[in-house]
């Protein structure tokens, strides 16, 4: 065929048609409000030059009279991101509002398809007003697809949503369902009913903001894990992400350069618990100092932040750290804390991701809100992810661990490798006072000052019973250290755990609490 031959020039005149979306003016209007459009957006997601199209050609099935539009308001296909294969869906605002009509949920749940029997991560950028209200049923059927295919495919490989535009109602679920989403802040916004319903049912004034916009899914919800501050943002940390993160289920993560430790860290870290266990330290300088530098991305930082959770490398290793935060509640979990710690958890054992857990907590925040809401619920989950998990699991108590919390927290019972402890690690039922007030409540109140003998039993218990080594004596700490090793420490713990294998037990699945 000749490149004047008119079957060539009709192709070429489709695809131009094609990439021309809702047209000239619709991708003007999206420009205006500081959006690209899908392919804009692929193109900066996607190596330059390796995004494939599939599907480009696909329109709804309309009837006579209705509007059509080639590609039907996705864009679907692969390419690489750092030279690793990622398969990626687009939803294009200019058709339709990006709204789900039945072909267009084909092509998302076909990609999804590919995705996994390629064993690559998927990526969505959603921007989208819901399901296309002309196509009815068609549209919700759309969704309940990909909602199937969200739950079927976790664990398999890494989805990642980036929600970069509206997703209202139903279609919330999709990036629910995912292992990540990023929201951007000002832009994208999700919930289930909006503003104009809550307003007639119930009478509350709200704005799409205030109700699912980025802040407020970041920090109080928890459903955002990450927020940046512009769409460009948000695709250049997916890209980000995918480098912690293997391709699927089956692989381990790719290993990065081996990275140093921050200057001064041994020293630092020596010093950084203070001795006075009712002061504070900063849990995230801790995390720094042991990481590789500059390499910890943390998770959901704006929501439960008693509680830490995030992505590093360990002499180029990606891991993922769980902690405690003694400077918010003293550390202490609530029900926040546990479900964004068993969630972490859980999705670092998906994929291979070892875990590290540093371990400072008094134990589980008391009060009667808590335990009406199901605290107990709540801590089980945490033991349920670390007693299930077959990754390497380290942790390193760093001072608190008391009753219940010790347990959840990664302790050697649930099935942890390797248990360090700093000489400051307070491994107890409880504190000093408390037990004090319980074990020598009559001596306390027969003496002539109460509050003198209660402080003296309190500072015998905490001598004999509030440090590392009744506990390593028992067996329960394999190792006492100086903070300064713990990152050489870790780092040979993780290479001696490289080729860990678990055989799981025979069974459908578990049933964790919900």
């Amino acid at each position: 065929m000749s490149t004047d031959d008119p079957r060539i020039l009709g192709l070429r005149k489709r695809r131009a048609e094609a990439l021309e979306a809702g047209g000239v003016d619709r991708i003007a209007r999206q420009h205006a409000k500081g959006k690209g459009t899908a392919r804009e957006r692929l193109a900066q997601l996607f190596d330059s030059n390796t995004f494939q199209e599939l599907g480009s050609l696909t329109t709804a099935r309309c009837s006579d009279g209705e509007e059509h539009y080639a590609g039907d308001g996705v864009v679907t296909g692969f390419g690489q991101v750092d030279g690793r294969t990622v398969f990626a869906y687009a939803q294009d605002a200019t058709i339709f509002g990006g709204a789900l009509g039945e072909m267009h949920g084909r092509k998302i749940c076909q990609v999804m398809d590919r995705a996994v029997e390629s064993g690559a991560p998927l990526i969505g950028l959603i921007d989208s007003g819901g399901a296309r209200i002309q196509e009815g049923v068609y549209g919700l059927g759309g969704y309940a697809e990909i909602f199937r295919r969200n739950a079927l495919y976790s664990g398999i490989v890494p989805q990642i949503s980036l929600l970069l535009g509206p997703c209202a109602g139903g279609a919330a679920y999709s990036p629910a369902l995912t292992d990540l989403l990023v929201m951007v802040e000002g832009q994208s916004y999700m919930f289930l009913t909006g503003p104009e319903v809550i307003r007639a049912v119930t009478g509350e004034e709200v704005n799409a903001e205030q109700l699912g916009g980025a802040r407020m899914h970041i920090s109080t919800s928890g459903l955002a894990h990450f927020v940046s501050p512009s769409e460009r943002d948000a695709i250049a940390l997916a890209r980000r992400l995918l480098a912690y993160l293997p391709a699927n289920h089956l692989e381990n993560a790719p290993l990065a350069a081996p990275g140093g430790e921050l200057s001064g860290a041994p020293a630092q870290l020596n010093a950084i618990v203070p001795l006075d266990p009712r002061q504070p330290y900063s849990m995230h300088r801790v995390i720094e100092l042991v990481v590789d530098a500059n390499s910890f991305l943390e998770v959901q930082e704006r929501f439960a932040r008693n509680a830490i959770v995030g992505l590093a490398r360990l002499n180029g290793q990606s891991v993922g750290i769980v902690a405690q935060e003694p400077e918010m509640l003293a550390g202490a979990l609530d029900i926040d804390a546990s479900d964004k710690i068993t969630r972490f958890v859980r999705f670092c054992d998906a994929f291979n991701i070892p875990l590290i857990t540093f371990v400072d907590t008094p134990g589980f925040l008391p009060g009667v809100d808590q335990e009406y809401h199901g605290i107990i619920r709540h801590g089980a989950k945490i033991v349920y992810a670390y007693s299930t998990a077959t990754v390497p699991k380290l942790s390193i108590v760093t001072r608190k661990a008391y009753g219940g919390a010790y347990v959840v927290m990664s302790s050697k019972q649930l099935g942890t490798d390797v248990t360090y402890a700093w000489p400051s690690a307070e491994i107890a039922v409880m504190g000093g006072e408390g037990a004090a007030t319980i074990l020598y409540r009559r001596e306390i109140a027969a003496a002539p000052d109460p509050a003198a003998a209660r402080a003296q039993y309190a500072a015998e218990y905490r001598e004999r019973y509030l440090n590392p080594y009744a506990a390593a004596e028992g067996g329960f700490i394999d190792e006492v250290i100086e903070p300064g090793e713990t990152r050489s420490r870790l780092i040979g713990a993780l290479l001696a755990l490289r080729h860990k294998a678990v055989i799981p037990l025979a069974r459908r699945h578990g049933n964790m609490p919900a």
